[in-house]
């Protein structure tokens, strides 16, 4: 009887373990073997909880890729709890698509203050503000106001033997004046004492719908013009004005989106493409030493007055960016703008836009020393202020019926 009782309970106990063992298998019930295991990472979220990753997008002007996509790979080491996407395109494109809700980036940084004054103009008129008609795009005041990340003027870029004829007959500088006097001429250079073996005068800039360095020389030909600080909408009316620009752009075979465009073929094509072209001072700077030799001397000149491109950047107020995105955005400009980050812009050509990081250093490879003897110089002339954004718009649509039918 007892042998039997014994099989009896031995026959329940198997069948018991089974059943728990076939339960804790399906995940239905049973231990949990992991039960015992150190914590692994939270889930990638983006309320900004601890343990959790933010995600925020940067959309930025092309100019500075270079020294922005390596600040995102030294940032990533530091905060790996932050994930920056960036976004590369052309300035004036990017405003669009921000006000037009093509794109929603939690931070926005054109090349320059003049197109974020465009965009936020812009997105005032189209009352598309979080507040209503009148709700900002960004902040304007505070610790969240523009601030600047690197900077470079805008500057010409001439072969030297063009550049000594446009010297003498503007009187040591390099002139819109003298050069409209050469491109409107039907003599070409020897309007101004330029060899007739040259031609006409060919000038290189942007298209200032779509490009920020064509906008700045547009920008720059009327202040010369002028001879005043600052443009408003009534002066662009006037045709006196309006001929002005009409013939310097003559000089202008093709207007390209491409800053880079002109620098890469004035140092591939020489004179025979361009004599003159406006580019910003650190592109000239990456590529001024390769130019040399080819087919003669290429040199910087800094135009009587320049403007800067600034590189803004903002965390924009509008509706799709939450309250953790913006404190992560706040720490990623925190490493933009730290002196680390700052020194290595030198390295690209840029100038920092700390003003207590030094542009001139005792490195040997610092282009502001190792190209000096091309142009390239520290000190800058006047440099005038970014206008504000009704005249920005304005002036792109007088531009456009002068001579929009040759874009």
């Amino acid at each position: 009887m007892k042998a039997k009782l014994v099989i009896v309970v031995g026959f329940l106990a198997a069948v018991i373990a089974i059943v728990l063992f076939t339960r804790g298998k399906d995940g239905s019930a049973g231990p949990d073997p992991s039960a015992d295991a150190s914590p692994g990472p939270a889930a990638a979220g983006k309320d900004g909880s601890p343990g959790t990753t933010t995600a925020i997008s940067m959309l930025y002007s092309t100019e500075k890729k270079e020294w922005i996509e390596a600040a995102a790979a030294s940032f990533k080491k530091v905060h790996p709890e932050i994930e920056v996407t960036l976004v590369g395109r052309g300035s004036i494109a990017a405003a669009e698509d921000i006000v037009s809700g093509k794109e929603k980036p939690t931070l926005f940084s054109p090349a320059d203050t003049l197109v974020l004054n465009l965009a936020a103009s812009d997105w005032k008129s189209k009352g598309n503000g979080a507040g209503g008609d009148n709700g900002d795009l960004f902040a304007t005041s505070g610790d969240d106001a523009p601030q600047s990340l690197v900077i470079t003027p805008l500057v010409f870029v001439v072969w030297e033997d063009r550049a000594q004829v446009l010297l003498k007959a503007s009187h040591g500088v390099i002139s819109w004046k003298s050069l409209r006097k050469a491109i409107a001429s039907n003599q070409g250079w020897p309007a101004i004492g330029g060899k007739p073996a040259w031609g006409f005068v060919k000038l290189g800039h942007t298209d200032p719908t779509q490009s920020n360095s064509g906008l700045q020389a547009l920008y720059l030909m009327s202040l010369e013009y002028y001879g005043k600080p600052q443009v408003e909408v009534g002066d662009l009316l006037k045709p006196d004005y309006q001929a002005f620009v009409g013939d310097i752009e003559r000089g202008v075979s093709t207007f390209e989106s491409s800053t880079g465009t002109f620098m890469t073929d004035m140092v591939r094509f020489g004179p025979s493409k361009y004599d003159v072209s406006v580019v910003y001072e650190n592109l000239a700077i990456s590529q001024i030493e390769n130019a040399q030799g080819r087919w003669g001397n290429l040199r910087v000149y800094y135009p009587q007055t320049t403007l800067w491109s600034d590189h803004p950047a903002v965390i924009l107020q509008g509706a799709w960016v939450t309250p953790a995105q913006k404190a992560a955005a706040r720490t990623w400009l925190e490493h933009l703008r730290s002196r680390e980050t700052q020194e290595r812009a030198l390295a690209f050509g840029f100038r920092p836009g700390d003003p207590s990081v030094p542009v001139k250093t005792a490195d040997a490879s610092n282009p502001y020393t190792r190209l000096a003897q091309y142009g390239v110089q520290v000190d800058i002339p006047p440099v005038a202020k970014a206008p504000e954004g009704s005249v920005v718009r304005n002036l792109m649509t007088m531009w456009s019926r002068l001579v929009g039918s040759r874009r």
